[in-house]
């Protein structure tokens, strides 16, 4: 069994999505070095970090976070772009593996309950196959150790692109395309809400509003990238 595996490696070798050099037998998607240099923002750590002030006065939130900065031409930029269009799920569940360890010895986001991840519309998923931020979450809530719901939260309208939007034509873009289901599973629970990348908020902020007509919820934010 090993040999077939190395000689396939030979033919097709496994490269690490963030600068595409082989991988070692030991390396699992992204090469020691990348991951050496992630730059990770330990937000998880601070409250009033600046993932969580996007938020102030506009959605209650009990906090949020986002696990790397994203630079427009660097490696953070490279890993979303295989996730999100290349196909290269494995990429959102190694990120959540990654983070998940992390969030879970964090104050502030140790009591998590349930992980959901951002909805695409049910057409736009048919045609990319996969729903990248639920690639996220699913490695969040095995990290974790806490229950995946890919269908409380729902997306009725399948919306444009966010893409060269301003801040309030992305808001109005999404502000009333989400709503839930079966809202009492999640009654008195501590939601982590989780998406690709947070930019202006506005597509997370519409999942809140959505999901805060469950009693008692608490709601949380994590994303694998913000803008630094």
């Amino acid at each position: 069994m090993s040999f077939l595996s190395d000689f396939f490696s030979l033919i097709y070798p496994n490269v690490c999505m963030s600068c595409g050099k082989p991988l070692l037998h030991h390396e699992n998607c992204v090469c020691s070095l990348c991951l050496h240099h992630l730059p990770i923002t330990d937000f998880h750590l601070h409250k009033d970090n600046p993932v969580a002030q996007l938020f102030w006065g506009k959605v209650n939130l009990t906090s949020a976070a986002a696990y790397l900065y994203f630079n427009k031409g660097g490696n953070v930029q490279h890993l979303i772009h295989q996730l999100k269009y290349k196909g290269q799920k494995q990429v959102g569940s190694f990120l959540g593996d990654l983070y998940g360890a992390l969030l879970k010895k964090s104050q502030f986001f140790n009591t998590i309950d349930t992980v959901i991840p951002v909805p695409l519309h049910p057409k736009k998923q048919k045609l990319r196959g996969y729903n990248q931020s639920g690639y996220f979450a699913m490695g969040l809530s095995k990290s974790m150790n806490v229950f995946l719901d890919e269908s409380t939260l729902y997306r009725t309208v399948a919306s444009e692109t966010q893409t060269k939007k301003s801040r309030y034509n992305r808001w109005e873009n999404v502000s009333t395309i989400f709503a839930i289901k079966d809202s009492d599973t999640l009654a008195g629970k501590h939601v982590l809400l989780v998406d690709d990348v947070i930019t202006t908020g506005s597509t997370i902020e519409a999942c809140v509003n959505a999901l805060s007509k469950t009693p008692e919820i608490k709601i949380s934010v994590a994303s694998i990238a913000t803008a630094s």
